[in-house]
């Protein structure tokens, strides 16, 4: 089953990805994981996304599309980037997300895919 990991990060985990002294650590943490879901053949994509501030929100309303620069949510963590593995079941899932290099402030949200009707 696949699964979606929406890796959530805070300002000061965003700041690590041009610190020019903790930038190298950050984005080899990232690789390590990420090269460990492949070896384990469950690493089925994966993304980062850039900063909050480059986000754009559209919603809809009465046809009417509203648009807004940055992210619609003004909360303390952002989604950072996702990956999406194949596991067998949920405590896989959990297991691979406790491996996760996130940083203190961060969070991990672990989401079933929807399985396809009919």
């Amino acid at each position: 089953m696949n699964y979606t990991l929406l890796i959530y990060e805070s300002p000061a985990d965003f700041a690590l990805r041009t610190d020019q002294q903790k930038q190298q650590a950050y984005w080899t943490a990232w690789s390590r994981y990420a090269q460990a879901l492949r070896e384990a053949g469950v690493l089925v994509g994966r993304a980062g996304l850039q900063l909050p501030e480059t986000a754009t929100t559209l919603k809809l309303r009465n046809g009417e599309r509203l648009v807004q620069d940055g992210p619609f949510a003004d909360t303390k963590e952002q989604i950072g980037g996702f990956f999406i593995i194949d596991v067998p079941n949920l405590d896989v899932a959990l297991d691979w997300s406790a491996r996760c290099p996130i940083g203190p402030g961060g969070t991990i949200e672990i989401r079933p895919a929807l399985l396809p009707s009919g």
